[in-house]
């Protein structure tokens, strides 16, 4: 017998490479010959690089200019001539202090600094997750890293973040990296919003990045100026385009300014893992994250990964940390059964801490294989 286990992260809390294994080991405490395969797993956010890497390749350290403009580590892969990239590891909302966030301020140029340093190895080809970010910079900040001058009146480079898009008077891209022109780029895109309006970044994600209301207007005229601005230098570029909202405006830059393709992130990381080839002969698929609910049925990763079973008519099963009611909308696309992997009462702290959340997956698996294997014999 196999089983695939393509679990995403439990966030906070379990990452998609451990859960995967408890997982594993569960299924083995109820079944010690179980051939089992772990491919972690990821939509393109958080645990993407991981996910990617896990099938063959590099995990690198680099320290880089951080959202604050503080160094930080972020970590990045290098597959064959492929780089692998989190712009969360450099730009995050999670590396920014609560009493600290403002999205005026907040800049992506570690993300460009993570990219040089891909070509700097001679990578050709990257994919890039552009979830989790801080920032509402327009993706100005990853340009100016490699190398796009964005200059005020006074000749002078404008400041770092949102503050600084109403100043551009200039966009010069002569010094924009050349080694880009040869390279592919994916980025992992979910999200449709266009750069400015009602719908646009700093509207929809500015406030859970610290914007008040007043900042959120003044975010999204100076968006609108840039748009505009780089309309004027670069032919093509679309400030309606699906994603070029994404990542606070960081789907536009790398849209317009990179010539990059803005994709699903699922589909990426299962085509990168080579998630469907392990699927085709499995007997059980078994998959999850910390939180299924309405929205799980909407492309996220266990989702997608049930979709994919589903194609080779494979079962599908799925483990979370907690589950909504409306989280039975993930029946109808694909996932047979979830379970729910909390055993006793605790509090979310103690349900999150990193040992006893193992434990319960692996408890739970252990379980949901001894039932799935009694309903076989009958």
């Amino acid at each position: 017998m196999k089983i695939v286990i393509a679990m995403d992260s439990f966030k906070g809390s379990v990452d998609s490479r451990a859960a995967g294994e408890a997982v594993e080991r569960g299924l083995h405490a109820a079944l010690p010959s179980v051939k089992t395969v772990v491919v972690p797993f990821a939509d393109g956010g958080e645990g993407t690089v991981d996910a990617i890497i896990a099938a063959g390749g590099t995990l690198l350290q680099k320290q880089v200019t951080g959202p604050l403009g503080t160094p930080v580590t972020a970590a990045y892969g290098i597959k064959g001539d492929t780089a692998v990239i989190e712009m969360a590891a450099a730009a995050g909302l999670a590396l920014v202090p609560k009493d600290k966030r403002d999205p005026r301020v907040t800049t992506t140029y570690g993300v460009g600094e993570l990219i040089k340093d891909a070509l700097d190895r001679g990578t050709r080809r990257l994919i890039v997750g552009i979830g989790g970010s801080s920032t509402n910079d327009g993706g100005t900040g990853m340009l100016a890293a490699l190398g796009v001058r964005f200059l005020g009146a006074d000749g002078k480079a404008v400041a770092w973040g949102a503050q600084g898009l109403g100043e551009i008077a200039v966009i010069d891209v002569s010094g924009l990296d050349r080694r880009l022109d040869g390279c592919q780029i994916f980025v992992a895109c979910d999200v449709t919003n266009p750069l400015c309006g009602p719908k646009g970044c700093s509207a929809v994600y500015g406030p859970q990045k610290g914007a008040t209301p007043d900042m959120v207007s003044e975010m999204d005229a100076a968006m609108a100026h840039y748009a505009a601005k780089t309309a004027a230098v670069i032919t093509g570029a679309d400030e309606n385009a699906k994603g070029a909202g994404a990542a606070g405006g960081l789907g536009f830059a790398f849209a317009a300014y990179l010539g990059a393709t803005l994709t699903p992130g699922a589909p990426l990381v299962i085509a990168e893992t080579g998630l469907e080839e392990k699927i085709r002969d499995a007997d059980l698929v078994i998959t999850g994250e910390g939180r299924l609910d309405g929205q799980s049925a909407m492309g996220k990763a266990p989702v997608s990964v049930a979709t994919l079973a589903k194609k080779y008519q494979k079962p599908v099963l799925a483990l979370c940390g907690c589950a909504t009611p409306d989280a039975t909308a993930c029946h109808a696309f694909g996932i047979d059964a979830f379970f729910p992997v909390l055993r006793a009462p605790m509090s979310v702290g103690e349900a999150m801490e990193l040992t006893t959340a193992s434990y319960n997956i692996a408890a739970t698996a252990e379980q949901v294989l001894r039932l799935w294997l009694a309903a076989r014999e009958y």
